[in-house]
């Protein structure tokens, strides 16, 4: 069927067209032997049986609970305990945001804090009873830390609190725009400690008493991602269910840094989804009696989305490179994330564009990679906030207060 139809993905492009995955640097040849041929059939699964597949569970706002097991098949629930390279974690990222921006989250907030959390700053019995089903998204947690009266001074305006009796903790408070908040099996809670006032994480079960989550509706974007609002009634857990290494901020500085990394690949992947949107309709739309592809504006703006594109590649093989080298900072991290999300703005504006008024339906998928942007522009630091750890960065002057 043709892509004009709004019925078939457009991650192929047509036989015979050049640079047919739409890359234009070769990043994939510094890739060893087997994180290539991961990377492949990860790339190929994505684009066959994830892509076009997802625009109806973003359409109704539901999560896509059946794609799961392919992509766990892929091993997309264990790349936090793979010896694999940073850029190769990057570029699944990034192929994942290209197929759903909102998988793509659910993948990387799952490896990145889930996972990294409990692998890390958990206890023994907290992996062993964990770890083997998240490995398989037989099991999804939630990284509960934002809160509705604070978002971006989080780490200093913690309002949910902990209070120990006896063999329990005593967990009450409100989090707000939690990712998987209403799926998931248990939440990582962030609360402070009442007693000596600290930060600390807490597994608690999402079905134990006084634990509500309400599903956050009407989002223009991130459909899929099923975000919550949580309430935490004086909900009890075991004192073995708080992480014992999750003892302040610092202990997570680390695996908040990769978060917000991979927002920066997710950027990458979908300015790529909206080169493949864009190419595919310039070359079959005919308008004049020629294709779209045929006229100077078209080829132009499709240019500068590949620009952006990798523009956005470059820099971020750049922070991998430092995460490889153990000298990854909070502003790289800044860095890749507002750039990218900046130019992904920008790209996505230009494929909606180009699609004139099927750019404005989720049917083409324009309209959908549009929206998604902005959510990337918004989470994990507000594109501003990113903007000014970076100034920070350059002047040694602190902009937050």
């Amino acid at each position: 069927m043709s892509v004009l139809s709004g019925t078939t993905p457009v991650g192929e492009p047509p036989t015979g067209m050049p640079h047919p995955d739409g890359v234009l640097l070769d990043v994939r040849s510094l890739l060893n032997d087997e994180e290539r041929a991961s990377y492949d059939s990860i790339r190929k699964h994505l684009q066959s049986d994830v892509r076009h597949q997802s625009i109806d569970y973003w359409n109704r706002e539901d999560f896509a609970f059946d794609l799961l097991p392919g992509l766990a098949d892929l091993g997309l629930g264990e790349l936090e305990l793979t010896d694999t390279t940073w850029l190769y974690r990057g570029l699944v990222y990034a192929e994942t945001a290209r197929a759903d921006v909102s998988l793509s989250a659910l993948v990387g907030i799952h490896n990145e804090l889930i996972v990294g959390m409990i692998n890390q700053l958990g206890s023994e019995e907290q992996r062993r009873t964990w770890l083997p089903r998240l490995r398989r998204f037989e099991a999804i947690g939630a990284f509960a830390l934002t809160e509705p009266d604070h978002g971006s001074d989080i780490a200093g305006g913690i309002q949910t609190t902990a209070t120990r009796d006896g063999d329990e903790w005593v967990i009450r408070g409100s989090k707000r725009w939690i990712g998987a908040g209403t799926i998931a099996d248990f939440a990582l809670v962030w609360a402070r400690d009442t007693e000596d006032h600290q930060f600390k994480a807490f597994i608690v079960e999402t079905d134990r008493p006084g634990y509500t989550a309400t599903k956050i509706r009407n989002k223009i974007g991130l459909r899929i991602m099923q975000n919550a609002d949580i309430e935490l009634d004086d909900v009890r857990v075991p004192a073995e269910n708080h992480l014992p290494l999750a003892e302040d901020f610092a202990s997570v500085n680390e695996m908040l840094r990769n978060s917000r990394v991979w927002v920066g690949w997710q950027a990458y992947g979908l300015q790529m989804a909206a080169l493949d949107v864009a190419r595919a309709y310039a070359t079959e739309r005919e308008q004049f009696s020629r294709p779209l592809a045929k006229f100077q504006l078209i080829q132009q703006a499709i240019a500068e989305i590949a620009g952006n594109a990798h523009a956005t590649l470059g820099l971020m093989m750049q922070v991998a490179r430092e995460q490889e080298a153990g000298t990854l900072q909070m502003m790289h991290a800044a860095l890749g994330k507002s750039t990218g999300t900046r130019l992904t703005r920008e790209s996505v504006a230009k494929a909606r564009a180009l699609l004139g008024g099927n750019g404005v339906t989720s049917d083409y998928e324009a309209g959908k990679l549009f929206c998604d942007a902005e959510i990337l522009y918004t989470y994990e630091g507000t594109y501003e906030i990113n903007s000014l750890i970076v100034g920070r960065a350059i002047t040694g002057v602190s902009a937050f207060v």
